[in-house]
């Protein structure tokens, strides 16, 4: 097979998550920054109509969206008893929790353009209050829905996901998480691992 090209953001929770799925399941990349989020233009972002990252390039050309990128790496890693993905788990709790964190992770992108816009009128209360009610319900249920997941997992959608938005929102400073105390350790514990500590968020610089 051939090289495969990540094109992403190191500051970016969706980016981070792929990038989470293939160092635990060995599969390699090479990794091309987006450095400039706020541009219009579709070649930024290798064609995707929707302006978003991450991007994975292959042989194939460009496949679009977290979940699609995980799920190929799977396939490419050969060890698809090792990883879960969304969905795959038949529990209502963990398909409730997969739902809420995608809809944490979506609404904080909104928090953060309207950031960058530095305009708060596009923060409308009830959108804050529904992250604020999702995290509350995956700290609630938390115990039950890693208890739902199978045991002899490397990696699940879920986790990866849920640790990846938990360590995003007081990194771009959106929200407090202090307040949700199952969902931090259960941050904390997942943030020992190798994949975790190698995907750190930061900025990345454009070449001067």
């Amino acid at each position: 097979m051939s090289e495969l090209v990540l094109v992403g953001r190191s500051s970016s929770h969706f980016t981070r998550t792929a990038r989470i799925f293939a160092a635990e399941l060995g599969v390699p990349y090479a990794f091309r920054p987006v450095f400039d989020i706020q541009s219009m233009e579709r070649t930024t972002y290798d064609g995707n109509p929707a302006l978003k990252v991450p991007v994975l390039v292959d042989e194939q050309g460009a496949l679009f969206g977290t979940e699609n990128i995980c799920r190929e790496i799977v396939r490419r890693s050969g060890r698809a008893g090792d990883a879960v993905l969304r969905g795959q788990v038949a529990s209502r709790v963990v398909h409730n929790a997969e739902e809420l964190t995608l809809h944490v992770m979506a609404s904080e992108v909104t928090f953060i353009m309207a950031k960058l816009a530095g305009d708060p009128r596009l923060l409308p209360p009830k959108v804050v209050r529904s992250v604020e009610n999702a995290l509350t319900y995956l700290d609630e249920n938390l115990a039950e829905i890693l208890a739902a997941l199978p045991p002899e997992r490397a990696v699940s959608f879920l986790e990866a996901a849920l640790f990846c938005t938990l360590t995003h929102l007081p990194f771009r400073q959106v929200l407090d998480v202090t307040p949700w105390a199952r969902l931090g350790e259960f941050s904390r514990l997942y943030g020992q691992r190798e994949s975790a500590r190698t995907t750190e968020y930061r900025f990345d610089a454009a070449p001067s």
